[in-house]
Protein backbone atom coordinates (compact mmCIF):
# COMPACT_ATOMS: atom_id res chain seq x y z
CA UNK A 1 0.00 0.00 0.00
CA UNK A 2 2.78 2.35 0.63
CA UNK A 3 4.55 1.75 -2.45
CA UNK A 4 1.25 2.32 -4.72
CA UNK A 5 0.62 5.31 -2.91
CA UNK A 6 4.30 6.56 -3.34
CA UNK A 7 3.61 5.77 -7.10
CA UNK A 8 0.38 7.50 -7.19
CA UNK A 9 2.15 10.55 -5.64
CA UNK A 10 4.83 10.49 -8.24
CA UNK A 11 2.12 10.20 -11.36
CA UNK A 12 0.66 13.51 -9.65
CA UNK A 13 3.99 15.08 -10.13
CA UNK A 14 3.96 13.97 -14.15
CA UNK A 15 0.90 15.84 -14.47
CA UNK A 16 1.62 18.78 -12.60
CA UNK A 17 5.09 18.60 -14.58
CA UNK A 18 3.12 18.34 -18.00
CA UNK A 19 0.93 21.39 -17.05
CA UNK A 20 3.53 23.23 -16.35
CA UNK A 21 5.68 22.47 -19.76
CA UNK A 22 2.15 23.68 -21.47
CA UNK A 23 2.41 26.97 -19.60
CA UNK A 24 5.57 27.60 -21.14
CA UNK A 25 5.40 26.29 -24.12
CA UNK A 26 2.44 28.70 -24.26
CA UNK A 27 5.21 31.54 -23.07
CA UNK A 28 7.42 31.10 -25.73
CA UNK A 29 4.66 30.84 -28.71
CA UNK A 30 2.50 34.01 -27.02
CA UNK A 31 6.56 36.33 -26.77
CA UNK A 32 7.46 34.86 -30.83
CA UNK A 33 3.62 35.84 -32.24
CA UNK A 34 3.94 39.21 -30.01
CA UNK A 35 7.15 39.78 -31.72
CA UNK A 36 5.74 39.13 -35.07
CA UNK A 37 3.10 41.94 -33.99
CA UNK A 38 5.35 43.93 -32.08
CA UNK A 39 3.14 44.05 -29.91
CA UNK A 40 3.64 45.75 -26.87
CA UNK A 41 0.79 45.15 -24.80
CA UNK A 42 0.80 41.70 -24.96
CA UNK A 43 5.01 41.38 -23.99
CA UNK A 44 3.95 43.05 -20.76
CA UNK A 45 1.21 40.62 -20.07
CA UNK A 46 3.58 37.96 -20.77
CA UNK A 47 5.88 39.30 -18.57
CA UNK A 48 3.08 39.38 -15.83
CA UNK A 49 2.15 35.68 -16.42
CA UNK A 50 5.65 34.97 -15.66
CA UNK A 51 4.67 35.00 -12.04
CA UNK A 52 2.22 32.10 -12.59
CA UNK A 53 5.05 29.86 -14.26
CA UNK A 54 7.34 30.81 -11.46
CA UNK A 55 4.38 30.18 -8.85
CA UNK A 56 3.88 26.37 -10.59
CA UNK A 57 7.37 25.77 -10.00
CA UNK A 58 7.44 26.40 -6.04
CA UNK A 59 4.31 24.55 -5.96
CA UNK A 60 5.73 21.25 -7.50
CA UNK A 61 9.34 21.81 -5.55
CA UNK A 62 7.38 21.63 -2.04
CA UNK A 63 5.36 18.44 -3.19
CA UNK A 64 8.86 17.08 -4.30
CA UNK A 65 10.16 18.12 -0.91
CA UNK A 66 6.93 16.51 0.73
CA UNK A 67 7.71 13.05 -1.20
CA UNK A 68 11.45 13.42 0.94
CA UNK A 69 10.07 13.61 3.94
CA UNK A 70 7.01 11.39 4.24
CA UNK A 71 8.39 8.92 1.90
CA UNK A 72 12.01 7.74 2.46
CA UNK A 73 12.88 7.27 -1.36
CA UNK A 74 16.09 5.51 -2.02
CA UNK A 75 18.05 4.52 -5.19
CA UNK A 76 16.27 4.91 -8.32
CA UNK A 77 13.26 6.58 -6.63
CA UNK A 78 15.24 9.32 -4.80
CA UNK A 79 17.10 9.95 -8.17
CA UNK A 80 13.87 10.48 -10.35
CA UNK A 81 12.35 12.64 -7.46
CA UNK A 82 15.62 15.13 -7.52
CA UNK A 83 15.26 14.67 -11.37
CA UNK A 84 11.47 16.46 -10.64
CA UNK A 85 13.67 19.44 -9.18
CA UNK A 86 16.02 19.61 -12.09
CA UNK A 87 13.29 19.82 -14.80
CA UNK A 88 11.31 22.43 -13.62
CA UNK A 89 13.81 24.31 -12.85
CA UNK A 90 14.99 24.23 -15.97
CA UNK A 91 11.34 24.81 -17.21
CA UNK A 92 11.67 27.76 -15.03
CA UNK A 93 14.56 29.01 -16.60
CA UNK A 94 12.90 28.80 -20.38
CA UNK A 95 9.97 30.98 -18.99
CA UNK A 96 12.40 33.35 -18.00
CA UNK A 97 14.06 32.87 -21.65
CA UNK A 98 10.23 33.81 -23.03
CA UNK A 99 9.91 36.80 -20.51
CA UNK A 100 13.02 38.02 -22.35
CA UNK A 101 11.97 38.05 -25.70
CA UNK A 102 8.86 40.43 -23.86
CA UNK A 103 11.39 42.28 -22.58
CA UNK A 104 12.74 43.24 -25.86
CA UNK A 105 9.29 43.28 -27.86
CA UNK A 106 8.48 46.29 -25.20
CA UNK A 107 11.75 47.72 -25.68
CA UNK A 108 11.40 47.79 -29.53
CA UNK A 109 8.57 50.02 -28.56
CA UNK A 110 6.62 48.98 -31.14
CA UNK A 111 8.88 50.44 -34.33
CA UNK A 112 8.59 47.97 -37.19
CA UNK A 113 10.93 45.00 -37.50
CA UNK A 114 14.51 44.94 -38.88
CA UNK A 115 12.83 42.28 -41.77
CA UNK A 116 10.37 39.38 -42.02
CA UNK A 117 11.08 36.88 -39.36
CA UNK A 118 11.72 33.79 -41.05
CA UNK A 119 14.71 31.65 -38.94
CA UNK A 120 13.25 33.15 -35.50
CA UNK A 121 9.49 31.18 -35.74
CA UNK A 122 11.67 28.33 -37.17
CA UNK A 123 13.97 27.68 -34.13
CA UNK A 124 11.09 28.46 -31.61
CA UNK A 125 9.35 25.78 -33.51
CA UNK A 126 12.19 23.52 -33.06
CA UNK A 127 12.34 24.73 -29.29
CA UNK A 128 8.62 23.19 -28.72
CA UNK A 129 8.81 20.22 -30.15
CA UNK A 130 12.74 19.70 -28.03
CA UNK A 131 10.31 20.51 -24.62
CA UNK A 132 7.34 18.25 -25.99
CA UNK A 133 9.68 15.58 -26.88
CA UNK A 134 11.88 15.86 -23.59
CA UNK A 135 8.79 16.06 -21.02
CA UNK A 136 7.42 12.92 -22.80
CA UNK A 137 10.67 11.10 -22.52
CA UNK A 138 11.17 11.42 -18.89
CA UNK A 139 7.41 10.19 -18.40
CA UNK A 140 8.29 7.44 -19.77
CA UNK A 141 12.03 7.19 -19.32
CA UNK A 142 12.75 6.64 -22.26
CA UNK A 143 16.78 6.87 -22.90
CA UNK A 144 16.92 6.46 -26.21
CA UNK A 145 14.78 9.49 -27.37
CA UNK A 146 16.27 11.69 -24.66
CA UNK A 147 19.53 11.12 -26.25
CA UNK A 148 17.79 12.31 -29.99
CA UNK A 149 16.60 15.44 -28.34
CA UNK A 150 20.07 16.08 -27.24
CA UNK A 151 20.74 15.95 -31.00
CA UNK A 152 18.17 18.01 -31.88
CA UNK A 153 20.01 21.20 -30.37
CA UNK A 154 22.59 21.23 -33.12
CA UNK A 155 19.87 21.89 -35.31
CA UNK A 156 19.23 25.06 -33.50
CA UNK A 157 22.32 25.82 -32.68
CA UNK A 158 22.91 26.12 -36.53
CA UNK A 159 19.77 28.33 -36.91
CA UNK A 160 21.34 30.87 -34.50
CA UNK A 161 24.81 30.78 -36.22
CA UNK A 162 22.44 31.47 -39.93
CA UNK A 163 20.37 34.81 -38.02
CA UNK A 164 24.05 36.02 -36.18
CA UNK A 165 25.32 35.91 -39.99
CA UNK A 166 22.65 37.66 -41.47
CA UNK A 167 22.13 40.11 -38.70
CA UNK A 168 25.61 41.38 -38.68
CA UNK A 169 25.60 41.96 -42.51
CA UNK A 170 22.54 43.89 -41.84
CA UNK A 171 24.77 45.93 -39.45
CA UNK A 172 27.86 46.10 -41.60
CA UNK A 173 26.24 47.57 -44.66
CA UNK A 174 23.89 50.49 -42.29
CA UNK A 175 24.82 51.33 -38.66
CA UNK A 176 21.18 52.54 -38.24
CA UNK A 177 20.09 49.17 -38.05
CA UNK A 178 22.08 48.09 -35.50
CA UNK A 179 19.85 48.72 -32.45
CA UNK A 180 16.64 46.36 -34.28
CA UNK A 181 19.17 43.92 -35.36
CA UNK A 182 20.91 43.46 -32.03
CA UNK A 183 16.87 42.99 -30.42
CA UNK A 184 16.84 40.13 -32.67
CA UNK A 185 20.00 38.47 -32.18
CA UNK A 186 18.80 38.42 -28.34
CA UNK A 187 15.26 36.80 -29.19
CA UNK A 188 17.16 34.26 -31.58
CA UNK A 189 20.09 33.98 -28.07
CA UNK A 190 17.07 32.99 -26.07
CA UNK A 191 15.81 30.88 -28.44
CA UNK A 192 19.15 29.13 -28.11
CA UNK A 193 18.92 29.08 -24.71
CA UNK A 194 15.91 27.38 -24.33
CA UNK A 195 17.26 24.80 -26.53
CA UNK A 196 20.57 24.64 -24.49
CA UNK A 197 17.77 23.66 -21.03
CA UNK A 198 16.41 21.18 -23.06
CA UNK A 199 19.67 19.66 -23.44
CA UNK A 200 19.95 20.10 -20.17
CA UNK A 201 16.92 17.96 -18.97
CA UNK A 202 17.65 15.29 -21.66
CA UNK A 203 20.75 14.52 -20.02
CA UNK A 204 18.76 14.52 -16.29
CA UNK A 205 17.10 11.77 -18.11
CA UNK A 206 19.53 9.99 -18.73
CA UNK A 207 20.88 9.90 -15.18
CA UNK A 208 17.84 9.12 -13.64
CA UNK A 209 17.61 5.64 -15.70
CA UNK A 210 20.89 4.67 -16.13
CA UNK A 211 22.92 6.47 -13.01
CA UNK A 212 25.23 7.58 -15.67
CA UNK A 213 26.33 11.07 -16.50
CA UNK A 214 26.11 12.28 -20.03
CA UNK A 215 27.41 15.63 -21.03
CA UNK A 216 28.71 17.68 -23.45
Amino acid sequence: MAREHFQNMLRGLEQELVAMGEMVIAAIDRSIQALKNVDKAEAERIIADDALINQRRWDIENQCIQLFATQQPVAGDLREIVSFIDLITNLERMADHAKGIATIVVRHDQKPLLKPLIDIPRMADKAREMIQKSLTAFITQDVEAAAAIIEMDNEVDALYDQIFRELLTYMMEDPKTITRAVYLIWVSHNLERIADRVTNICERIIFMVTGEIQSD
